[in-house]
């Protein structure tokens, strides 16, 4: 298929490996051409008006072209889960999300299956797919791949990690980061423009009077969904906040009201995958001091579309298991 021309010098990130995936090689990312997903399922954990009452329609990809040392999803990230499967296979999980009312596709670390996801979504469109498509990465991105999903995707989730090229090239190795993932975000804003949301149908409710979405916890939120538009994500290190300070106002600068903001608090140091020897500024969750003063700094740039995040969520019962589930 054509699509397996773009990964016989990949090149589809920054990483530029150049290695011969459709052969079988592994690029940084871990994965060769075959498609690898370790769940599929509606998830209540994003952004209210991505998730809504009936949940987001989660695909969840193995592979990362990041490799931050704290990952939170490091089953995944590290492919050490997943099951291999065709893009046939991944438009018949589109649909079978859509069928169990999701309110968007959510496709979780895309970047380096871009050419696959491509091919299953033109002919999933093709086919009927209605719901909206969600993007969630982690913004290491070229531009000019993402030119490629143009009119396929209507959300963007990007994360916008660090500002400081130090951070990034000690956190994630991606001196580079900033560079990248700005870029890629200018470029997400320009093929969806200003954000559109209308309003969610509600889930019938079932014979307790409570509303079943079938997935992970029931959720109350009644309010619009997310249609179109951008979400850029930053999850708030400890000992980070200056730079989570020079990110809200690169963003502010850029885009004032333009996208929405959601400042993140749920870090959680897990310890069977960070290396606390190597970096034990990392071996503690952000205090509520740190999150508070960077809110309070996106509140006085002038920052009105945005997400915070409230009480106790840096815990490991927000990582849902990857263990195939729907693929």
């Amino acid at each position: 298929m054509d699509y397996i021309l773009d990964l016989r010098e990949c090149s589809l990130c920054p990483r530029n490996c150049r290695v011969n995936r459709a052969e079988g090689q592994k690029g940084y990312c871990g994965q060769t051409s075959e498609i690898t997903a370790a769940r599929a399922a509606l998830h209540m954990w994003e952004e209210p008006c991505i998730s809504g009452q009936a949940g987001s329609g989660t695909v969840f990809f193995s592979g990362c072209n990041m490799g931050c040392v704290f990952c939170q999803n490091h089953p995944i990230s590290t492919s050490q889960a997943g099951k291999k499967i065709s893009p046939e296979r991944l438009e018949e999980i589109f649909f079978h999300l859509q069928e169990q009312k999701a309110c968007n596709i959510n496709l979780v670390t895309p970047t380096h299956f871009i050419p696959q996801i491509r091919h299953a979504l033109q002919r999933a469109k093709s086919n009927g797919l209605a719901i909206p498509v969600v993007y969630n990465t982690s913004a290491y991105e070229k531009a000019e791949a993402l030119k490629t999903l143009d009119g396929l995707i209507d959300i963007y989730l990007p994360d916008l990690k660090y500002f400081s090229p130090v951070l990034s090239k000690k956190y994630s190795f991606a001196e580079d980061y900033f560079l990248y993932a700005s870029a890629a975000i200018e470029e997400m804003v320009r093929q969806t423009g200003k954000p559109v949301f209308a309003p969610q149908e509600l889930p019938t409710p079932n014979s307790s009077g409570k509303i079943s979405s079938g997935s992970q916890e029931e959720d109350d939120y009644s309010g619009p969904l997310m249609k179109k538009g951008v979400i850029v994500r930053h999850l708030v290190l400890p000992g980070c906040t200056e730079d989570s300070r020079q990110i809200l106002k690169y963003l502010y600068s850029a885009y004032k009201n333009d996208i929405y903001v959601s400042i993140m608090s749920q870090y959680t140091p897990l310890s069977d995958f960070l290396d606390i020897h190597a970096y034990p500024e990392l071996n503690r969750p952000v205090t509520p001091k740190e999150y508070d003063d960077v809110v309070d700094y996106a509140i006085s740039l002038g920052i009105e579309n945005g997400f915070l995040q409230d009480g106790d969520v840096s815990s490991e019962s927000f990582i849902p298991a990857f263990d195939g589930y729907g693929i």
